[in-house]
């Protein structure tokens, strides 16, 4: 369980780059997405085959796993479309309310029972959101579509609980993100019409931050993620990603200034999502010791 938790927080440290990363790409949200997939594909691909760990598994488990990486494929555009639209303070601390619909949707998918415990903590963080989106009109379109993200979150965090045994993380990282890369690219052309953009290619910086979003935020990140996944529940896995915006913002005041350009509701609400995130660490610490 110790090393579980290690892993998660070290892929929670890397995700805290993602959105800066999304803020400096020059991509809409939707050629952002399909880049960072097809780029991270091709080095699973790589690895995949150096390692000669790819796994054939039978049919239905690859729609399964296809339909979960369009899941992902989708949370990540409302994500940088959250940014996008607001700035990266506000997406990360949209993606905290993934807690309750963690604990929603993991009894309905598993055979968990329903944790009234679970609940309350993701409604805190819930209630961190609204301060945000009651108080600063600037922002809505970018909350909504933020929360939409975190809804995708944790739909595709508890069916991956459900499959993350079937392979070795790699090979379930590769069948989910190429699907999903295939279905966006089969979307694409329609996404394209209602979001139109005059810049289709990356530009050489661009392809720099899409490269390192890639390799190091997206395949080492996602797989310990994947093994952490065999140990702790969907609803840990996301809670523990409410720290995500703590490193993220940080970041963000420290590149792009944000906190000149929020007020005091976004750090009332931080807060609250702050207090969620310390009782669930309280809570695993206690029921580890009993």
């Amino acid at each position: 369980m110790k090393q579980a938790l290690i892993k998660v927080h070290i892929s929670v440290f890397l995700a805290g780059f993602t959105g800066i990363m999304g803020a400096l790409i020059q991509l809409n949200e939707g050629l952002l997405v399909w880049y960072r997939i097809f780029f991270t594909v091709i080095a699973l691909f790589i690895l995949i085959r150096w390692k000669g760990s790819l796994k054939r598994l039978p049919i239905s488990s690859i729609l399964k796993l296809i339909g979960i990486g369009f899941l992902i494929a989708m949370h990540w555009v409302c994500f940088y479309g959250s940014i996008k639209y607001a700035n990266v303070s506000i997406g990360l601390v949209c993606f905290a309310s993934s807690g309750l619909f963690t604990a929603l949707f993991e009894p309905i998918f598993t055979q968990k029972k329903i944790s009234v415990v679970e609940v309350i903590l993701g409604l805190i963080s819930l209630a961190g959101i609204y301060l945000i989106f009651h108080f600063d009109v600037r922002y809505r379109t970018g909350i909504m579509i933020g929360i939409g993200s975190a809804v995708l979150s944790a739909l595709f965090s508890v069916l991956n609980k459900r499959h993350v045994n079937i392979a070795a993380p790699q090979t379930v990282m590769f069948y989910e993100l190429g699907g999903g890369l295939l279905i966006l690219t089969v979307l694409m052309p329609f996404y394209l019409r209602y979001f139109p953009t005059t810049t289709i290619f990356p530009s050489l910086k661009d392809m720099g931050w899409l490269l390192l979003l890639s390799l190091l935020c997206t395949v080492y990140a996602m797989d310990l993620m994947l093994q952490a996944l065999r140990k702790v529940s969907a609803f840990t896995i996301n809670l523990s990603l409410n720290l995500e915006p703590v490193y993220g913002i940080i970041l963000a005041f420290i590149f792009f200034h944000e906190n000149e350009k929020l007020n005091n509701s976004f750090y009332w609400g931080m807060s609250l999502i702050a207090v969620s995130v310390l009782l669930q660490i309280i809570r695993i610490i206690k029921f580890k010791k009993v």
